[in-house]
């Protein structure tokens, strides 16, 4: 198998066939679109997700936090608890351990999240360092979402826009490529997107204005995302994808590399199902987060509409990221 996520086909016959007992407490369970488990604890649930760093060099420890903590945001859920745990490859220095842990410790605070475990070793085999993040919040049981609550007729939203992450990543890591081909400035500009990754601002105001479901826009882009909520619902999506925003910077790097933003990884977008739209839009806009309509969901067609023309919404086989990545090494 190649680098990147594994296709949801081989997710549904090769590892959700083997998840152990069957526990009445787990309210929300593993499968393809949900982002977290949910665990019945009473009144109040726990919620609880895993999340590997792989693609990104630079920031790992802002970076593992805030998309951990990203999955948590898609079910209304507040952060409360973190587990990391680092593989570093081997002549990592001390003073890059201290770095990563030192922008772990600055995003965790800044979401008001505590790290209370893991794991930290040097290991063999491995051509650069990883992270991965377990990460723990609460909710009450009442208002707890799930991708599976989207149904047809809801408006589809997304936050911010296509490719956030990605275009941070790309301006660090292949910026020999992009030097000369896009302006300084802008490349200045993309790789202070890594300051946008995080989505849980708009989780806890979308949970509490009427989202029906949402879904973090995290490796496969805007394309993977909204296949994932509709598959995790059992329904159909149309999406509008001239409606997807795309930043400038965004649009710029991509143009150079030959890359399709919305199949590129994309945290620091949300995706909302909502039945009424204009009660989840306005608190956003007046947080200071933007948000647009990109679609509606339906019964059962998944198709996606560019300009014009009418194809079937399918995930790409992979991120743009790992196709880019895999050329530079």
């Amino acid at each position: 198998m190649r680098p990147g996520k594994v296709s949801p086909e081989l997710l549904t016959r090769l590892v959700y066939t083997h998840l152990g007992a069957r526990r009445t407490e787990v309210l929300v369970r593993s499968r393809v679109g949900e982002d977290c488990a949910v665990i019945d604890f009473g009144e109040w649930v726990a919620v609880i997700t895993c999340d590997p760093i792989t693609g990104a060099t630079n920031r790992l420890g802002w970076y593992a936090v805030h998309i951990a903590c990203n999955d948590l945001a898609t079910t209304g859920a507040e952060p409360v608890a973190l587990l990391l745990t680092l593989l570093l490859s081997e002549g990592t220095t001390e003073s890059e351990l201290e770095e990563i842990m030192r922008d772990a410790d600055t995003a965790a605070a800044g979401l008001g999240v505590e790290i209370v475990g893991g794991h930290t070793e040097v290991t063999a085999g491995i051509d650069r360092s990883m992270a991965t993040v377990t990460a723990l919040g609460k909710a009450p049981k009442s208002r707890v979402l799930s991708a599976r609550g989207a149904r047809p007729g809801d408006a589809l939203l997304l936050t911010k826009g296509a490719g956030i992450e990605g275009t941070a990543i790309l301006a660090t890591d292949l910026a020999d490529r992009l030097q000369g081909r896009v302006d300084n400035a802008t490349l200045a500009r993309a790789r202070a997107f890594i300051d946008r990754i995080s989505v849980v601002p708009e989780g806890r105001i979308a949970a509490r204005s009427g989202a029906s479901a949402m879904h973090d826009v995290t490796e496969g882009g805007v394309l993977t995302g909204a296949w994932e909520l509709a598959e995790a619902a059992g329904i159909g999506v149309v999406l509008w994808a001239d409606e997807v925003p795309v930043q400038p910077e965004t649009q710029a790097i991509c143009r150079v590399l030959e890359v399709d933003p919305l199949a590129l990884i994309s945290s620091g977008a949300m995706l909302i199902t909502a039945p009424d739209a204009k009660r989840v839009t306005p608190p956003l806009h007046d947080a200071g987060i933007a948000v647009r309509q990109i679609g509606v969901t339906t019964a059962r067609e998944r198709v996606v509409v560019r300009g014009g023309s009418r194809a079937p919404l399918v995930p790409p086989e992979r991120d743009e990221l790992w196709r880019l990545l895999e050329v530079k090494s």
